[in-house]
């Protein structure tokens, strides 16, 4: 033993067995090894594997315990004195610890501990106090004691050590390196310990296979790492993985770049999951790649719920284009002008947003009769045209065995989501047929019903192409169906408004006059038919020939647009004409009407002017009076071309003032002007004039300068000719009363 050395260093019966074998080991390499020991900066324990017990401790050691053990001690009560602790705040008796594995033979070498004063016997601390206190890093080594190759005692009891004995260095570590390697040590134990799967690769070694994973590696996708070790990580691909996105990785991995992808992997048994996966390059100091880091994430719950949020954003979206393509298609058939105007704005609605082709085939009688394509509607003019023709090949009729016949006499929609690409064998039987079918190049189609109060009135053939066209689901069925219910019942609103409209236009025609035959007098009259309300209302015009030799004019409007209005005229027109047969002045006969209509509630207003022509004098000219109850002005063309207004003497509508007329003086007044022969008179009503989104003024004067351009010599009927072909409005949407009177020139 050295001099110096401390009685605790040995047992206290002495030199024994311990520092024999030091001794004869120091002899062995020709040192004083006691000595060396003795005073080395790091504790140094001589275990006996036999007791488990230290039987050896120089200064250092003792250092850590100071007088609280005696040699031999348990190595647990040892490492309890001195305070050790694994890094986590844990007694070395408590845990798995380096100096228990050396006490059992195991070789250690640079195992981490921790020196924590909270820690050592006797010390109240809880468990949470010491993991918290400040401590000191070691590193622990343990090996066996070589024996001497000498007869010696110290030789002899050294071979005996060597079978039963380990030395321990117990080094204390620089506090930059101990830092970083607490950290190292705490990280190293975070990836094996995370939930997180962690793998690493080799791409040094063919194909870059898997080195080592951590459990939740094998936990995320059932392999060990027995079953993955020195396999690529392609092993978790299947039949539905991406092999876009597995071509970005791969392409990533070439060019040793970090990359994050999300795909679908499966598992060991089978199952699927969707693995977002971040693989990183790692490279030595030389910049060399010497491996891949791979995390691998089950994201399966949060890709499922992504899908379902888009597709119940796509899902609101059709829904919300399918009521744009209803309400786009309600409100283009509701401003048509006819049935067959409705039917060409359905198609139209329709191409392209829901079909490549579209065709309405209409019945002339609801249920049955013979069919007509009314309306077809394409991508391109060809191809309507060759829909046209399919249909008068096909002969689209009840009865006659094709789908659309079948769908007209009453049976349910057809939904044919893929067709023949081959017209032969879409009809076999029907050569032109097939060859207008391949050049339609049709893919899906669909064949819907038009109906209307439990009638069948037509059919809606919907149809894509090839080889872009869209092939057609139920879903597209049911919304083809919504969209021909609500053209059935325009169709048939429509049907049923021009068979009201003819009735009406008929009775309004016939409450109307023929022109008569005046000896020196032209006549010519127009009647057209607006658009708006029920296309009928209560414009009129008349001329008659008075008992004196004077001829009555007469045009006129009832408030309104219906029949009601058309029957207010007939009865208006009836009393104007007794009146003036009378022979009673103009502002007196509108007066009497005036009266009579609101005294019989005959019609709410209407305007009117009414004229007396009188005989001519010797010269051929004539007294022209009038008056006018709020119409527009009537224009008079005499035969030098200058055009006159006749706007004297001008006076509230019939009906509008409720005493007008009913004293005396309080009347309408009469005009008068001369008609030399071959002047021209034109009356006419606010149809011409009043066109919506136009300007009133402006129209009126297009239509005085119209009649102003008429050369010398017009026939009356070339006067009204030409007023309707320059003054109708582009839509009519008022009836319109237009009357002509010419003077025969005098020879």
């Amino acid at each position: 033993m050295a001099d110096g050395a401390p009685v605790a260093a040995v047992p206290e019966d002495g030199p024994g067995l311990a520092e024999m074998a030091l001794d004869g080991a120091a002899r062995a390499v020709g040192t004083d090894l006691p000595r060396v020991l003795h005073g080395a900066p790091a504790a140094v324990l001589v275990i006996d594997l036999d007791t488990r017990s230290v039987v050896y401790a120089n200064a250092a050691a003792m250092e850590l315990t100071g007088d609280r053990v005696r040699l031999p001690v348990d190595i647990d009560d040892w490492g309890d004195a001195a305070g050790l602790t694994d890094l986590g705040g844990q007694r070395m008796s408590e845990s798995r610890s380096p100096l228990s594995l050396v006490a059992r033979g195991v070789p250690v070498a640079g195992e981490p501990v921790a020196v924590r004063d909270a820690a050592r016997r006797g010390s109240t601390a809880t468990t949470e106090q010491r993991e918290a206190s400040e401590g000191r890093l070691l590193w622990a080594t343990g090996f066996g004691l070589a024996g001497v190759a000498d007869d010696t005692p110290a030789a002899a009891a050294a071979a005996a050590l060597e079978r039963r004995a380990l030395l321990v260095f117990l080094q204390l570590a620089g506090t930059e390196h101990a830092d970083r390697r607490r950290l190292e040590v705490l990280r190293d134990r975070a990836v094996v310990a995370t939930d997180m799967s962690f793998t690493i690769t080799d791409p040094r070694q063919a194909d870059d296979p898997l080195v080592w994973v951590n459990p939740s590696f094998t936990k995320l996708t059932g392999y060990s790492m027995d079953d993955v070790n020195g396999r690529n990580c392609r092993l978790l691909q299947g039949p539905n993985t991406d092999r876009g996105t597995v071509a970005r990785i791969t392409a990533a991995l070439r060019r040793r770049e970090p990359i994050t992808e999300v795909l679908l992997n499966y598992r060991k048994d089978g199952t699927a999951f969707w693995n977002q996966v971040a693989i990183t390059p790692v490279f030595d100091g030389a910049g060399e790649l010497v491996n891949f880091v791979g995390v691998q994430n089950d994201v399966t719950e949060r890709v499922m719920v992504e899908q379902e949020r888009r597709a119940a954003l796509a899902e609101a979206e059709q829904a919300r284009s399918e009521l744009r393509l209803l309400a786009e298609a309600t409100t283009q058939m509701t401003g048509a002008l006819d049935v067959a105007d409705a039917c060409a704005r359905l198609a139209g609605a329709l191409v392209p947003q829901l079909a490549d082709l579209c065709a309405v085939d209409l019945l002339d009688r609801p249920g049955a009769g013979a069919t007509q394509r009314l309306a077809v509607a394409g991508r391109e003019g060809a191809d309507e045209e060759a829909l046209r023709e399919l249909g008068e090949l096909r002969d689209y009729r009840v009865g006659r065995g094709s789908d659309t016949g079948a769908v007209l006499g009453g049976a349910d929609p057809v939904l044919m989501p893929e067709l023949p690409e081959r017209g032969a064998d879409r009809y076999p039987d029907d050569p032109g047929a097939a060859a207008v079918y391949d050049r339609l190049r049709l893919k899906s189609v669909m064949v819907v019903p038009m109906r209307a109060r439990g009638r069948v009135l037509g059919a809606l053939t919907l149809a894509t192409q090839q080889p872009y066209g869209r092939r057609y689901t139920s879903a597209d069925l049911h919304l083809a169906t919504d969209l021909a219910g609500r053209a059935g019942l325009t169709v048939d609103n429509a049907r049923l408004y021009e068979v009201e409209h003819a009735a009406a236009a008929t009775l309004q025609r016939s409450l109307l006059p023929a022109v008569p035959r005046i000896e020196g007098i032209r006549l010519a009259a127009r009647y057209l038919v607006g658009v708006d309300g029920n296309q009928v209302g209560g414009d009129w015009y008349d001329a008659l020939n008075l008992p004196d030799g004077a001829v009555g004019i007469a045009v006129g409007d009832v408030v309104g647009h219906d029949l009601r209005a058309a029957a207010a005229m007939g009865q208006l027109r009836a009393v104007l004409r007794s009146y003036a047969w009378d022979g009673a002045p103009p502002g007196l006969v509108l007066d009497r009407c005036d009266q009579l209509v609101q005294g019989l509630e005959m019609a709410a207003m209407a305007t009117a002017v009414y004229a007396r022509i009188e005989p001519a004098d010797e010269d051929g000219v004539r007294l022209l009076r009038y008056a006018n109850a709020g119409h527009p002005t009537p224009l008079l063309l005499q035969p030098d071309g200058k055009l006159v207004r006749l706007d004297e003497h001008r006076s509230p509508m019939i009906g509008a003032v409720p005493r007008l007329g009913r004293r005396a003086g309080d009347g309408r007044e009469d005009a008068a002007v001369r008609m030399p022969p071959g002047s021209t008179l034109v009356l006419y009503t606010d149809g011409l004039t009043d066109a919506a989104g136009e300007d009133a003024d402006e129209r009126t004067e297009l239509m005085e300068r119209t009649v102003a351009g008429m050369p010398v010599g017009a026939d009356a009927e070339d006067v009204v000719e030409q007023v309707l072909r320059v003054c109708t409005p582009t839509e009519l949407r008022d009836d319109v009363a237009l009357l002509a009177v010419r003077l025969d020139d005098r020879h």
